[in-house]
């Protein structure tokens, strides 16, 4: 297999972007408008841009092997997974299916949520034609599944809330279904509410930290992931809350 080259500047911001490797799995500080995995648009996805960087990176003969146990959604930044062996895949698939990965977000909404601090617990169906997820009134509804996360106000701006989310089930668009439910859509979500979209395309919605035993050491894994430097100006000067 022959890798396309990666030019000296991308070849240095994929590699400050690596927050963890090992011979089993990298994990990668995702930008908003990124892909995780190919689809329709035909752009070129974070899996095979990694395939290149480590082909290049140590020389490396043949195939690449880079599997994708989980994706973001491509307006989100943040932690994402990704496999270098076979095994490493399986067995982190399995812990991100069976809920045995810890996963935290933060968000910025246009709006505090009311109260401060809770669990949502909702139904929720996905509308496919449309890419979107919704609340709907329960089980009775075809294709409804249960959604679940815990969420607390870590402090406000004059123009926006910083929310911290704790994922305790995995549903498609969840996160910004539920916040927008509540009357607090994510900064820049257009699709769930927003009243304005964000200059880069992306939405303020940050995967920070993720924990999990590791499925071939066996040893506990703690990773964050730094803000994005577009988040800089509007989370100065943010005050706790109380």
């Amino acid at each position: 297999m022959v890798y396309r080259e990666i030019s000296k500047g991308e070849f240095s911001d994929i590699a400050s972007r690596i927050l963890y490797e090992d011979n089993h799995l990298l994990i990668f500080n995702k930008n908003a408008g990124e892909i995780v995995q190919g689809d329709k648009t035909g752009d070129e996805p974070l899996s095979e841009k990694l395939k290149a960087f480590i082909a290049q990176r140590d020389s490396k003969p043949g195939n690449v092997f880079m599997g994708v146990p989980h994706r973001l959604d491509r307006p989100v930044s943040g932690i994402t997974v990704f496999a270098k062996t076979s095994k490493a895949l399986e067995r982190m698939t399995a812990l991100f299916r069976d809920g045995l990965v810890r996963k935290t977000y933060w968000a910025l909404t246009v709006c505090p949520p009311s109260p401060k601090e809770g669990e949502i617990t909702s139904w929720m169906v996905r509308d496919e034609k449309n890419n979107k997820s919704r609340v709907c009134k329960g089980p009775s509804v075809k294709g409804a599944k249960q959604a679940r996360l815990r969420y607390r106000t870590i402090g406000d701006t004059d123009r926006y809330t910083l929310v911290e989310v704790e994922l305790l089930t995995g549903r498609h668009h969840q996160i910004r279904c539920q916040l927008s439910h509540i009357g607090c859509p994510i900064k820049g979500d257009l699709k769930y509410g927003a009243p304005r979209s964000n200059k880069d395309g992306g939405i303020c919605l940050h995967s920070r930290e993720i924990r999990f035993t590791h499925p071939v050491k066996g040893e506990e894994v703690s990773i964050e992931a730094p803000l994005p430097s577009s988040w800089g100006y509007m989370v100065e000067g943010i005050t706790p809350a109380r």
